[in-house]
């Protein structure tokens, strides 16, 4: 299908005429292995934010061009920051934290598609997203401590995705793992054979999202992160009055309707 883009952007593509309503962003920099700089932070944070909002978007592939996923950050960009000022260089992790809050918080499901090599902050998108499908050939590492420096502004982002213990071992050695390692501590959800199959998973998952409530795919998102943080005091009280508020929503009426009247719910045979 042709590409249909909110704006034009200079290092990514935005596709809205994806399969099952999803929105296609691209990152569009191969002959850099897809670095991200601080036009590459603004564009895709635009992007998520103008896709997300999109009321005929249903849910967000996260892609890239070429051989590699994401090397992190460009050379040329790292130099530029180095004679940054302390002010200067905390502004700027900000852009870059605002990214993965903006794919972390997306009212839409955000899937990456990884083939390649993805580092550094590379790595950090593909953890902010809600889930995760790599070739074999895929290969992931926080290089950061090669360089003198430490994945802080993705660290929360990671943390909550594989966990302190994984963490520990992979910030402070900054060694590669592949895909089969990726699966296994959770960074992405399954491993495909080729990119063919790829394709195949993010289809079925686009299409499994497309088939449900679009508000309450956004407020189940919002749940996990709600109970996650809640003290046990508090966790009655909110999983009762959260279910409670579902039940009471036009879609949640509708949905029992339709499940009790045997037919399809409106946003099915809308699609």
């Amino acid at each position: 299908m042709p590409s249909t883009t909110e704006q034009s952007y200079q290092s990514i593509t935005v596709n809205l005429s994806g399969q099952n309503h999803s929105a296609v962003i691209t990152l569009n920099r191969p002959e850099v292995h897809n670095a991200f700089n601080d036009t590459t932070i603004a564009e895709l944070t635009d992007a998520i934010v103008t896709t997300g909002n999109n009321e005929s978007v249903r849910s967000i592939v996260l892609a890239a061009e070429g051989k590699s996923y994401s090397a992190g950050a460009d050379l040329n960009w790292m130099k530029a920051m180095a004679s940054y000022s302390f002010e200067e260089n905390v502004a700027d992790a900000r852009k870059l934290y605002g990214l993965m809050s903006a794919i972390r918080n997306s009212a839409k499901p955000v899937i990456a598609r990884v083939q390649g090599a993805a580092y550094g902050g590379g790595v950090g998108l593909i953890a902010a997203c809600d889930m995760a499908v790599a070739t074999p050939n895929a290969t992931f590492a926080f290089t950061e401590t090669k360089l003198g420096l430490v994945p802080a502004v993705i660290s929360p982002f990671v943390i909550g995705k594989i966990g302190a213990g994984a963490c520990r071992q992979l910030f402070t050695t900054a060694e590669r793992f592949d895909a089969n390692d990726a699966l296994r501590l959770g960074l992405v959800n399954a491993v495909a054979e080729n990119e063919t199959e790829l394709d195949e998973w993010v289809t079925l998952h686009t299409k499994l999202l497309a088939k449900n409530a679009p508000s309450a795919v956004t407020h189940a998102k919002q749940l996990i992160d709600a109970v996650s943080t809640a003290s046990p005091d508090a966790m009655e009280t909110l999983v009762s009055e959260w279910i409670a508020n579902e039940r009471g929503s036009a879609e949640g009426q509708e949905g029992m309707g339709a499940f009790l009247e045997k037919r399809p719910p409106s946003w099915i045979s809308s699609n």
